[in-house]
């Protein structure tokens, strides 16, 4: 059986002028990095706008690690659609390069159903992490510069949040001493690293609308208090402007094409579980100005992309999505069900039905929102016809659709039962109408974490920090009650314990830190101890990346 990139790099893609022109784009609204990819600059096809598009989000079940398949399925459902004659596009998130390089590899689809060239995007691409990157780490060369220079605005050393960021894994780097060596290099000071996906930088880049508002949202980044607690913005270190230069180019959206030539707006890439997990908004809005019915994704569990989606891109972006699915598989159910990795090839309906509690949460969850709700079940060759059959009962006496899927091995073809459901759904003269956020604007910044704990989570108890709790009251104190907030846990568990599958009930969710992220509109609630910097596992996949004696990157996937 031959590897994704195998099966990437034996596809026959179209230029992407023709790509593009499925969408009506003219071919001097395109910057060309090679033949089959672009960045799109969405001021220069006003003329061939269409009427805004249906929106569909794809999100998962609790993640394991027998996989769940969510950008498979977006693309996949993308390839169906256009089967079907339907107007389609996807909107999916840039691959960081450290989930590559460590545990995760390649985030650009898998088997039949990937978004290409792979390589490319799952490497450097067109460099947009790079200049995010770039931008983050000018503004803590300018804050430390400031500092050298006399400090005019008078920040409190002990006051900085700034943090430098990098896009790799490493652990090393989470918490430093920075300036050392000497009067000529500055005042040491603690510092430290997350990864550029979950720097405000990348969520700020992602949340703009326009240049314009990128540079406003920039500026509004508090990188430190004074002694009297002001805050200390980028734009009062004069920072916004430059910053704003260097993401110029990246933030005009990336064009590229499934393996069966449908158009895929790829661009931006927060986490999930330490962001706000989802492509950039710029890229969402473009997609939906051109295609009938645009599918994105959003990342991890639906406790955490989905809940975020609605919560933080859809409250500011004002997007109505009109329909949701939801993947999960057999093998992942199991697991929840307690069953071992080394037994999930084996037939168990009985870990199956207890693994539906993950299941039910999630739509339980998902239904919070107002929306109608799909259920795709990846399939896995072990994968029996009585437990297949036993996921869309059991779905459909909860009163939701669920369809197999076999996308991977098919591509669109497998999933045009999938395809044909939503189409159904997004075409009803009411969907979308009943979408509804999980709290309002007004509620406190403390009760809505609570509010996600619990009603979300299905948490007993939630406890603050004591600094974390004084920094919600300072901010709520100030004006920054209305901002939603971005929850920070790990993926693997509705609780902060990734060991517990499932869905586990009257559990203690501990915030332990809290971030204020002014540029980007969110307060980032950080749980348990999930990390802003991962680190790699014992045998991270960069061992086994390399240069082939054909020329080729072997390993990636």
């Amino acid at each position: 059986m031959k590897t994704d990139i195998e099966i990437a790099r034996a596809a026959r893609l179209s230029p992407i002028v023709e790509i593009a022109a499925k969408l009506g784009i003219p071919e001097e609204a395109l910057s060309l990095y090679g033949r089959h990819i672009a960045k799109v600059d969405p001021e220069r096809f006003d003329g061939v706008r269409r009427p805004t598009g249906k929106l569909v989000l794809v999100t998962a079940i609790s993640p394991t690690p027998a996989g769940e398949g969510k950008t498979t399925t977006t693309v996949g459902l993308g390839d169906g659609l256009t089967r079907l004659g339907r107007r389609a596009a996807i909107a999916l998130r840039e691959p960081s390069l450290g989930p590559c390089f460590g545990m995760k590899g390649g985030a650009a689809g898998g088997g039949m159903a990937q978004v290409a060239p792979m390589e490319a995007i799952n490497l450097h691409f067109t460099g947009d992490f790079h200049a995010i990157g770039a931008a983050n780490n000018l503004l803590s060369a300018m804050l430390d510069n400031h500092l050298y220079w006399g400090n005019e605005l008078g920040i409190d050393l002990r006051r900085i949040f700034w943090r430098r960021a990098l896009d790799m894994n490493d652990r090393g780097l989470r918490e430093i001493v920075s300036s050392l060596g000497g009067v000529s290099n500055g005042f040491p000071r603690e510092d430290g690293f997350d990864i550029t996906v979950a720097s405000e930088v990348m969520a700020v880049f992602c949340l703009a609308i326009d240049l314009a508002d990128l540079e406003r949202r920039l500026g509004a980044i508090v990188v430190a208090q004074t002694r009297d607690k002001s805050p200390v913005t980028a734009a009062d270190l004069k920072a916004a402007g430059a910053m704003t230069v260097l993401l110029r180019d990246a933030f005009a959206p990336n064009l590229v094409q499934t393996l069966e030539g449908t158009p895929a707006f790829v661009h931006g890439g927060p986490f999930a579980n330490i962001a706000h997990g989802c492509n950039s908004l710029i890229a969402t809005r473009t997609a939906l100005d051109l295609a009938d019915i645009v599918v994105t994704e959003a990342g991890f569990g639906a406790d955490l992309g989905a809940e975020k989606f609605f919560d933080i891109k859809c409250r500011q972006g004002g997007l109505t999505p009109s329909a949701v699915v939801l993947v999960a598989t057999v093998r992942a159910l199991k697991m929840h069900g307690g069953a071992e990795r080394r037994d999930l090839g084996r037939e168990d309906l009985g870990a199956l039905g207890r693994g539906f509690a993950n299941l039910d949460r999630h739509l339980a969850n998902l239904k919070r929102f107002g929306l109608p709700i799909v259920v795709a079940v990846n399939r896995f060759e072990t994968d029996t016809a009585a437990e297949l059959a036993a996921v869309v009962a059991h779905c459909r006496a909860h009163g939701v659709e669920a369809h197999g899927c076999d996308h991977w091995a098919e591509g669109g073809a497998g999933a045009i039962d999938l395809a044909e459901a939503v189409a159904r759904t997004v075409d009803l003269p009411r969907s979308g109408s009943h979408f509804r956020t999980l709290y309002a604007d007004e509620v406190s910044l403390v009760d809505k974490i609570r509010t996600i704990a619990q009603d979300i989570y299905g948490a007993g108890t939630v406890e603050f920090a004591p600094r974390a709790k004084e920094l919600l009251a300072e901010w709520q104190a100030v004006g920054h009650g209305h901002l939603p907030v971005c929850m920070a846990k790990t993926q693997y568990s509705f609780s902060t314990d990734p060991a517990k599958l499932g869905a586990p009930e009257g559990h203690r969710v501990a915030v332990r830190e809290v971030r204020l992220s002014a540029g980007a509109g969110f307060i980032v609630a950080i749980c348990g101890d999930v990390m802003t910097m991962p680190g790699l596992p014992r045998h991270p996949a960069a061992e086994q990346i390399r240069i082939g004696e054909d020329g080729f990157t072997v390993g990636l996937f």
